[in-house]
């Protein structure tokens, strides 16, 4: 019976495996839930930002406000990529690395020097290994991002970009389209480019103390913004990658348990039957 006890053991194993993945299953449905309202909540204000911001734009601006600047060629970039500290997440790191890759190839096959920012163990993790240098990394943003958090990654980039010292801010994130559906992207939040077609826009509402001094304020609340979106929809991706992950395993650990269970009871079923062949055999022999 040694195959039965190694397929009980093997039983039990995968038994406690599928309580391991059906509880994060679990948490990360809860934490995706409320990931997903920050998105939700988000996303409104950020548009609205937007139009105010196009609403007062003036090509004459540009020269009067640094982030407006828009470089004729650019000479060095900063990419900032958002990855997790944790795994368990299916391909979920593994893509905004990819996406990582490219953006980094093509803006120095076009001779752009490169700055790479990272947040996220996992990214960190893997530049560092593929003896990439960082300029700077973080890894203790926790699973509900603030506007202090993305104001701490980008004001030195806003910083550089005034001085000069950059030419464009690119961040890599994952957008949250749905549970399902949580696709890399890379956005240019440097130069600030205002919606197409918006310039000069009529407006209904009287701008006090001037759109000058307004536009000063909303420029870098702006483009903090942008970066705090992006953390927000990243985590609610992360939570729905975790997730999937997370069901897949459960799936497929009944899956295997099924399987297991019926391998036993034939193991177990044709032992009976030796037995009883046996016990049969002998006393046959005893009549005999």
């Amino acid at each position: 019976m040694a195959k039965g006890r190694e397929l009980k053991g093997r039983i039990k194993s995968v038994e406690n495996t599928r309580k391991i993945t059906r509880t994060m299953e679990m948490v990360a449905t809860s934490k995706m839930k409320r990931a997903q309202d920050r998105v939700v909540a988000a996303r409104p204000y950020a548009r609205t930002l937007g139009d105010v911001i196009a609403s007062m734009y003036n090509p004459d601006h540009v020269e009067r406000f640094p982030l407006l600047r828009q470089p004729a060629t650019a000479r060095r970039a900063a990419v900032l990529l958002l990855t997790s500290n944790r795994g368990l997440a299916g391909a979920f790191n593994a893509n905004l690395i990819r996406e990582a890759r490219h953006l980094l190839a093509r803006l120095e096959r076009e001779g752009v020097a490169v700055d790479l920012h990272v947040v996220g163990r996992k990214g960190i993790g893997y530049f560092r290994y593929m003896g990439r240098t960082l300029t700077t990394t973080k890894a203790d943003l926790g699973d509900a991002p603030t506007g202090a958090d993305a104001a701490a990654l980008v004001d030195d980039l806003m910083r550089g970009y005034a001085e000069g010292e950059l030419d464009a801010v690119y961040v890599i994130y994952s957008q949250f389209k749905s549970a399902l559906s949580t696709p890399p992207v890379s956005e240019r939040v440097l130069p600030i480019t205002p919606p197409s077609g918006q310039e000069g826009a009529a407006r209904d509402f009287l701008l006090y103390p001037s759109p000058e001094e307004i536009l000063g304020t909303l420029l870098p609340a702006y483009v903090r913004n942008s970066v705090y979106r992006a953390l927000v929809e990243n985590t609610a991706s992360f939570f729905s990658s975790q997730r999937n992950a997370m069901k897949s395993a459960t799936d497929n650990a009944g899956d295997m348990l099924n399987i297991l269970r019926r391998t036993y009871n034939r193991a177990r079923q044709a032992q009976i039957t030796q037995e009883i062949a046996e016990i049969v055999g002998g006393a046959a022999a005893l009549q005999g």
